[in-house]
């Protein structure tokens, strides 16, 4: 299969939105469906920079607006440059830290970097967009703001939204709680200077999104409307987006292409086919053959490994998707001497790390020990007479062997299984 195989037209989009579950709520379906039938439309979503890389959370947004780019559309992809400073309450039970502007400006510019990746800014008739509202926030004085924005809101109306009321037991500052009347003021913005009149979020933006269109209708009127997709959770409660070593972030140097595809290799069956269709662009036919596939072979894996192909050559290209599939195959296989340097290391870098210094080389069962592989000399031996051991995919099974020079690859690593899971790491230096 091959990526992007489903270019949605616009008579299709809402309904290729709503059979992949994206859509939680619309404003008003029948117009807006009308609208983007007969018209090619404007949209945002906005991404407020809390961290020098999204993270795969933000996804699900990302490609909804290419999804609507690739039926015709013109999506603007929203950096908060200005409300990054602020901190939105929406979805959290206390207060953000606030971080330095010259952080934030840093991380704005990492954040376009990234999305510059998912959308066609060069397209002919609907070039994508990149905008930050720091650049009509900051020159907002305290005045304006108050007399011409926020007189359009009543306490009560904003005490109503569930991103403020579910605070109002812990607490909230005014700083978040003005947080609303600012993304309201970001779509008032980009309707009146882009002429765009849909806003996507996810389900937690949805009291955001209405005030937006709130103050649109009050501040010179037209056409505006909201969609909100779900928040992604898994089946078995899990949060989605970690794993045991943290966050799954789109920056190759914070999570490796290895690391991504293995987080999605390992998605559970029950979350396997609503994945496929929340991230990957296949077409409805090839999901439902996937389907029956998992249905009928689940020991096979074939969707999850269609899913890891998908989204990591989406998200980090071809060639990180190839070495991906070679360390994968390597370490099922157990043989990681065909792996380059590079490769072992980025495989490795999360699992257990012993550096050995100034020796060349180290009885096995002391290399058992100091790795941590054992928690005694008698379990080592144990281990490596019962074949448990293997060093760079070779079963040891002599307990005075000496790992030396020729046990080493590229000439200083050497990969310690213990068991069929198990893996620790030593470096010589």
């Amino acid at each position: 299969m091959t990526n992007e195989t489903a270019v949605v037209n616009q008579d299709d989009l809402l309904a290729d939105l709503e059979y992949r579950g994206l859509v939680q709520q619309f404003t008003n379906r029948e117009e807006l469906h009308k609208k983007l039938t007969n018209e090619r439309v404007v949209l945002y979503c906005g991404f407020d920079p809390t961290a020098d890389s999204l993270h795969i959370g933000s996804l699900l947004p990302i490609l909804c607006l290419r999804r609507f780019q690739q039926a015709g559309h013109i999506p603007l992809a929203l950096v908060g440059g200005g409300t990054g400073l602020i901190g939105d309450p929406s979805g959290r039970s206390s207060e953000r830290s606030l971080n330095t502007s010259d952080t934030v400006a840093q991380w704005t510019e990492s954040l376009k970097r990234q999305l510059s990746r998912f959308l066609n800014f060069e397209a002919a008739d609907n070039a994508a967009k990149l905008v930050s509202n720091y650049d009509w926030i900051a020159p907002l004085d305290v005045i304006t703001f108050l007399r011409d924005v926020g007189k359009n809101f009543t306490v009560n109306y904003m005490l109503a939204k569930d991103s403020v009321d579910s605070r109002l037991s812990s607490g909230i500052s005014f700083t978040e709680f003005s947080y609303m009347i600012l993304q309201a003021y970001d779509f008032h913005k980009l309707h009146h200077e882009h002429n765009c009149s849909l806003q996507i979020g996810g389900s937690d933006q949805w009291g955001n999104i209405t005030a937006g269109l709130d103050l649109i209708g009050k501040m010179g009127g037209g056409d505006a409307y909201g969609m909100t997709m779900p928040l992604v959770t898994k089946s078995d409660g899990k949060k989605f987006g970690k794993s045991e070593s943290g966050a799954i972030w789109l920056d190759r140097s914070k999570t490796s292409a290895y690391q991504f595809y293995q987080f999605w290799i390992n998605t559970e069956d029950n979350d396997t086919i609503k994945f496929l269709k929340y991230f990957t662009f296949l077409s409805r036919a090839e999901i439902e053959a996937l389907e029956q596939e998992l249905e009928a072979h689940p020991e096979k894996r074939v969707a999850q490994r269609e899913l890891a192909r998908e989204i990591t050559r989406l998200v980090h290209g071809q060639e990180a998707l190839d070495s991906a599939e070679k360390i994968t195959q390597a370490f099922f296989s157990g043989d990681v001497n065909q792996l380059s340097e590079a490769e072992l290391i980025e495989a490795l870098q999360d699992m257990p790390t012993t550096i050995i210094n100034g020796r060349d080389e180290l009885p096995l069962m002391d290399l058992l020990i100091e790795s941590g592989a054992a928690p005694s000399r008698r379990q080592a031996k144990q281990d490596i007479t019962s074949g448990s051991i293997s060093i760079n995919g070779a079963k040891q099974t002599d307990a005075e062997a000496v790992i030396g020079t020729g046990d080493k690859l590229h000439s200083k690593f050497v990969v310690l299984r213990r068991g069929k899971k198990n893996y620790f790491f030593i470096r010589f230096e």
